[in-house]
C-alpha cells in the first residue's frame, strides 16, 4: 500500500497553511499499514499460521488501511487542487507516483510472477487522483452520491466482458485475478471521491479552517515527518522489513508446519479471490484429498516449477471445479 498522492504539496517542508492534522493522520496510516506488512513477511517465511493475513480481522485491518489512504488522496487533492488545478504541481507528483507504480510491477514480477502486482495501490491513486480532477468542482452531495456508486458497482455490474487481462484494473470482472495487492478502480475510486466530498463540506463548514489552526504535541512529530514523506516510506519499508525477517529466517528458520493443516488456509485465501467461501471450502477439500491420494503433497511443497507438474495442477484444479459446482448445482436442486 501507498499513501503518497499525486495531489500532496512537494513534502520537503511544511507550507504556510498546510493542515497538520492530515499528515498525522496518514503518518499513522503508514505505521499501521507497515505492521500489517510485517506480519505478511512473518507468515511468508512461516513464523505464524498459514493465511493469517487473509482472513477475519487482518483482512478488515488492510482494508481499512487503503480506504484511509485512498480518502486522504481526495482530501489531498481537492486541497492542492481546489480552487485552481496547479497543473506543474500535479504532473510532477503524478510522474512520481506512476514511476514508482511501474517499478513495482517490475520488481514484483521478478520475484512472484504468479502474483505479481499490476493494479496496486500506487496505480489506483495515480488513477484516482487525475479522474478525481472532474469531481473538484462538482457539489459534495453529487460527489457522495458518486462515490456511493463506485463502491456499489462490483456488487451489481460484475461481468465476464472483464474478465480479460487487459480490463482487470477496472475491477468488473466475474472472477478476481490473483495478486499480491490488488486495488481496482471500482470500488476503491468511491474512496477518493468521499475524501474529496468531506473536505468539500469541512471547508464550506469552517471545520476545515479550525482543523488547520489545531497544533499537536511534539510526540507527534515522526509521524508527521513521515506522513510528509509518505511515497519514499512506502517504497522503503516493505524491503527492510521483509529482508529483516529474511536474515532472521537464516539463523533462526521457523519450524515446520504440518502440510495438511497449511494448505486449506492457504487454498481457501487464494481461492477466496474469485470464488465465495461456501464453494472455496468445498474445492479446496476436493484438492487436498487429491494430492494426498496420489501422493504428490510434498512436490506441491518443494516448489517445481516444471511446466509438466504446473500443468498437472492445473488440470488437478479444473477437475476439482467441475466437481465443486456439479456439487453446489446439485444441493440447490
Amino acid at each position: 500500500m501507498s499513501l503518497q498522492t499525486t495531489s500532496d504539496p512537494v513534502q520537503d517542508a511544511a507550507k504556510p497553511g498546510r493542515i497538520t492534522a492530515f499528515d498525522l493522520l496518514r503518518g499513522i496510516a503508514l505505521i499501521a499499514m507497515a505492521s500489517y506488512h510485517f506480519t505478511w513477511d512473518l507468515e511468508n517465511f512461516g513464523y505464524t499460521a498459514p493465511a493469517l493475513t487473509a482472513f477475519g480481522w487482518w483482512k478488515f485491518y488492510a482494508r481499512c488501511i487503503a480506504s484511509t489512504f485512498l480518502f486522504l488522496v481526495g482530501v489531498s487533492l481537492f486541497l492542492a487542487h481546489g480552487k485552481q488545478i496547479r497543473w506543474p504541481s500535479f504532473w510532477k507528483r503524478f510522474a512520481m507516483v506512476a514511476v514508482a507504480a511501474i517499478a513495482i510491477s517490475a520488481v514484483t514480477y521478478l520475484v512472484t510472477p504468479d502474483g505479481f502486482i499490476f493494479f496496486g495501490i500506487l496505480h489506483e491513486i495515480a488513477l484516482a487522483s487525475l479522474l478525481g480532477l472532474a469531481f473538484l468542482r462538482l457539489p459534495a452531495l453529487l460527489t457522495a452520491i458518486a462515490a456511493a456508486a463506485v463502491i456499489a458497482a462490483p456488487y451489481y455490474l460484475r461481468s465476464e466482458v472483464f474478465d480479460h487481462p487487459a480490463l482487470w484494473w477496472v475491477g468488473l470482472s466475474a472472477t478476481n485475478p490473483r495478486s499480491n495487492d490488488y486495488v481496482p478502480l471500482f470500488p476503491w475510486f468511491g474512496a477518493v471521491l468521499l475524501g474529496i466530498a468531506s473536505v468539500k463540506l469541512a471547508s464550506s463548514s469552517g471545520l476545515l479552517a479550525r482543523l488547520g489552526t489545531w497544533t499537536p504535541g511534539r510526540w507527534s512529530n515522526p509521524l508527521i515527518f513521515i506522513g510528509r514523506h509518505s511515497l519514499a516510506f512506502y517504497l522503503i519499508h516493505q524491503p527492510l522489513l521483509f529482508g529483516s525477517v529474511w536474515l532472521v529466517s537464516q539463523v533462526m528458520p521457523a519450524p515446520p508446519q504440518d502440510k495438511d493443516a497449511s494448505f486449506l488456509p492457504a487454498c481457501q485465501a487464494q481461492c477466496e479471490q474469485q470464488q465465495d467461501s461456501t464453494f472455496c471450502s468445498s474445492y479446496c477439500g476436493c484438492m487436498l484429498d487429491t494430492l494426498k491420494g496420489e501422493g504428490s503433497l510434498d512436490k506441491l511443497y518443494s516448489n517445481d516449477q516444471s511446466s509438466i507438474w504446473r500443468s498437472h495442477l492445473t488440470d488437478l484444479a479444473s477437475t476439482c471445479t467441475a466437481a465443486t459446482e456439479s456439487k453446489m448445482q446439485g444441493g440447490q436442486q
